[in-house]
């Protein structure tokens, strides 16, 4: 609901814009959309859509993860330009459903869960070459940080055939496991930023 709001008030202010473009563009954040206007001589909104799906895998203490990641992302930024339509800094928000789903085998059971971030409404704050709302045919990139907080892990032990006493070990295995993963993604909830991509102005 929140992110439909959001949408409807941009689009409805771009409607009223005298100049803007459109982009697509690839990246860390996935395969995506822009569109963008101009607010003020030095300055632009941009909103735009970009997902993937990637398998990465994982490894923690005690266990080896075949992992997805998943991205869905929704951004809703500001742009300056303080020396003219190239150079731009960056900041807003990326409204995102980002999650890493996680498997491994364990004692013949196994474990599977999912990692998300603890804000679900990220900061962003980069900077970039060129402007999507710029006239004709262009280049742009951005590279920034998105600050998606400390990601929480949810696990849970699938015991099929074991023993009572073996599923238990496992159940007993995932408070310890859960910790152990966010551990070794902490350092995700600094998400890096880099897309390239082309623009078309209007």
């Amino acid at each position: 609901m929140k992110k439909n709001l959001i949408l409807i008030g941009l689009l409805a202010a771009a409607s009223s814009a005298q100049a803007g473009g459109i982009g697509v563009r690839a990246g860390t954040m996935g395969v995506g959309a822009d569109i963008a206007w101009n607010l003020a001589p030095a300055l632009s909104a941009r909103l735009g859509y970009s997902a993937l799906d990637w398998d990465h895998d994982v490894s923690t203490d005690a266990v080896t993860y075949n992992g997805k990641l998943k991205l869905s992302n929704l951004n809703a930024f500001l742009e300056f330009h303080p020396l003219g339509p190239l150079f731009r800094i960056t900041g807003g928000f990326v409204f995102h459903d980002n999650k890493y789903d996680v498997n491994a085998a364990r004692f013949g059971g196994s474990l599977s869960g999912t990692v998300e971030p603890s804000n679900n409404a990220a900061p962003y704050l980069g900077i970039g070459w060129g402007t999507v709302a710029g006239a004709g045919i262009n280049f742009y990139a951005d590279l920034g940080i998105m600050f998606m907080g400390s990601p929480k892990a949810r696990l849970t032990a699938n015991c099929g055939s074991l023993s009572p006493a073996a599923c238990g070990a496992l159940q007993a295995e995932v408070p310890a496991e859960q910790r152990r993963l966010e551990d070794e993604l902490k350092n995700a909830k600094y998400f890096p930023v880099l897309n390239v991509g082309l623009t078309i102005g209007f």
